[in-house]
């Protein structure tokens, strides 16, 4: 029920769950179907090793005697949340990381009443084939059986649900990709920024610029999220690919100006997103050589501290673009 001056917990914070449940499904539905576009070759995935960190939160009025007064007798134990996401994961016969989060979330609403509501999230946790020789001599070709690691980007989703009518009911969500990391080795500037008695930084016409992104986006009808049309839904991986597409074409005067453009391009490739958000982290290299022949240098990491920007990107912003 809703928080009003007649509840205990009104205007509290109450809520509880478990983290970090990682969770692996081998031969899962593949993701067909989903549309392409120029800048990405992403057309789907296999799902052959489908991974996964989950986290759960729950709310519901019913848990406030386990706060006040030690009475656990309402108390789903996260040991139980944990086995549950387990046990589910065999269960869900969809093909995207936001699907399975409102699979299994409206699981746990349809299981256990004194569950009000639940924000679901989980990071991908990515794997690659590896190369391996094919039937021809010197021809590799993917293996259906041996994956890497994968320590680069990865899709995120998050999605929020309560009862409306009984019925479990998405209330919010969040898509994304993070981990992101991209380095222009030339044509980038950074100038025309404030110049008084702090600043030390000089402008720099043609810099190498190193940025790291994790980017999330909304959708104006959050089923789409979920990717039973695949013809609707928008893959971390095309999202990823305009990022590096939009870099490579634009000479950039900051990291602000890339990420709107990338926002614009988003949106418009995909036209069922209602927004596109950005945490960007500048981490661009500091120049020890520009005396090279061309255009090399040599470059060293950055010292502490680093600077970020946050942003976030509207359909209307696009609207006023093509004015």
């Amino acid at each position: 029920m809703p928080d009003d001056e007649s509840t205990p917990s009104a205007g509290r914070t109450m809520n509880y769950g478990k983290e970090q449940v990682a969770v692996y499904r081998t031969y899962g539905t593949p993701l067909e179907g989903v549309g392409t576009i120029p800048e990405s070759t992403f057309d789907g995935r296999d799902n052959t090793l489908f991974g996964l960190e989950v986290r759960i939160q729950v709310e519901g009025e019913e848990f406030l005697p386990s706060f006040t007064e030690g009475d656990n007798s309402m108390v789903v134990a996260t040991d139980s949340m944990k086995n549950f996401v387990l046990h589910h994961a065999g269960e869900y016969d969809g093909a995207t990381v936001e699907g399975f989060l409102e699979f299994v979330g409206a699981r746990f609403l349809e299981t256990y009443s004194q569950m009000e509501t639940i924000r679901i999230s989980a990071d991908e946790l990515p794997f690659e084939e590896r190369l391996v020789p094919g039937e021809e001599d010197g021809e590799f070709e993917p293996s259906d059986l041996v994956f890497r690691v994968s320590d680069n980007e990865a899709a995120f989703g998050e999605i929020s649900l309560s009862r409306e009518d009984g019925e479990p009911t998405i209330v919010d969500h969040r898509s994304g990709v993070t981990g992101v990391e991209l380095v222009k080795v030339k044509d980038n500037s950074f100038t025309g920024y404030v110049q008084d008695e702090y600043t030390t930084l000089p402008e720099r016409e043609n810099r190498t610029l190193y940025v790291a992104l994790d980017v999330f986006w909304t959708y104006a009808d959050a089923s789409q999220a979920l990717g039973d049309d695949p013809a609707k839904y928008v893959p971390a991986e095309q999202v990823r690919d305009i990022a590096q597409t939009v870099f490579h074409e634009h000479d950039v005067n900051s990291i602000q100006d890339l990420i709107y453009r990338i926002g614009l391009r988003v949106l418009e490739r995909f036209p069922g997103l209602e927004s596109v958000e950005f945490e960007a982290n500048n981490r661009t290299w500091i120049e020890v050589r520009d005396d090279l022949e061309g255009d090399g240098k040599v470059l060293r990491e950055p010292p502490r501290p680093t600077g970020f920007q946050q942003f976030s990107v509207h359909r209307s912003d696009l609207e006023e673009d093509a004015e």
